[in-house]
């Protein structure tokens, strides 16, 4: 009971009309977060299932949609439950288990873009290294600091943000992210320079890597065969879609936090929906539809199931 009485709340005020549409918001995003549930799990299974999908790119592309199950699983229960609650609200300590989870898969997000980035690289720059260099082990390391370094520099912040003096207890948003650091009464300087470091290490770095190999990989497939450039556009454009369409959105995300408080309530909350839903949605649909070997056996799903 003491315990209780000592828990800090945070409410969320980015809510439009929700006594209005709590169902229609409830429904909406349900159906939703079960789309991103099967849609993911039908690629990663696919994957799992087929021995000619047991390749490094494909395992990668794996890793990344299981990873957007994880990032909604993060999201959608607490925003489901919030749809269908008076007062939308969450303790401090869950807000930064939130937090925590939001921005490590996130950020893990792009580390495993950059390492599929790079795998493209060495297919298509140097094919017969390929088997020697992407190796089982360069892989298994690939994936374990995919998850690992986000999650190493992320704890910190989380920990910086536990020992915040708060002055406000509203967040103006759906959830907990950048907007957090709005609620304490002042700006920690430790806390904005490892932020800054934390977002050149886990954003800028892998994005300026994965655009220097793609720039590699057509330069050196401009110059190639019809047939190289061939392959080089069938591999790559599915990456580069997902790649843009993640760099919008972490684009808003660190914006967000320094737009004024009149900013739109309704084109902020439409944002943010985008954000929890746009790339866990269409990546297996990117994928699903984009990569040959996929889709080939996608294809032979939905038939075999059509004829049952």
């Amino acid at each position: 009971m003491e315990d209780e009485l000592n828990t800090t709340y945070i409410m969320f005020d980015g809510y439009v009309e929700l006594h209005k549409y709590r169902y229609v918001y409830f429904s909406v995003m349900f159906i939703v977060y079960i789309l991103i549930i099967c849609c993911n799990f039908t690629i990663v299974c696919l994957i799992w299932i087929h021995q000619n999908l047991h390749e490094p790119m494909y395992i990668f592309i794996a890793a990344l949609l299981l990873n957007s199950v994880l990032f909604s699983t993060t999201i959608y229960p607490k925003l489901l439950n919030d749809f269908l609650s008076v007062k939308p609200m969450i303790s401090y300590s869950t807000c930064l288990f939130q937090f925590f989870f939001f921005y490590t898969l996130a950020s893990s997000d792009i580390s495993l873009l950059a390492a599929m980035a790079y795998d493209r690289y060495v297919s298509i720059c140097r094919p017969l290294q390929y088997t020697t260099i992407m190796t089982k082990t360069t892989m298994s390391v690939s994936l374990v600091l995919a998850w690992l370094l986000p999650a190493t520099h992320i704890i910190v912040l989380v920990k910086l943000s536990a020992d915040m003096t708060l002055c406000d207890f509203t967040i103006k948003g759906i959830l907990c992210n950048n907007s957090l650091y709005k609620l304490g009464c002042g700006t920690s300087r430790v806390r904005t320079i490892f932020g800054i470091f934390v977002l050149i290490n886990t954003g800028l770095l892998p994005m300026l890597f994965i655009l220097f190999t793609y720039m590699k990989i057509f330069v050196i497939s401009y110059r190639s065969s019809k047939e190289m450039r061939t392959k080089a556009a069938q591999t790559c454009f599915p990456h580069l879609l997902v790649l843009i369409s993640f760099f919008c959105l972490c684009a808003y995300d660190v914006i967000i936090v320094r737009i004024k408080s009149d900013f739109p309530k309704t084109a902020r909350m439409i944002m943010t929906l985008q954000i929890i839903t746009y790339h866990s949605l269409f990546n297996p649909i990117i994928y699903g539809l984009k990569m040959k070997e996929i889709y080939k056996h996608l294809k032979r799903l939905f038939c075999s199931t059509a004829l049952m």
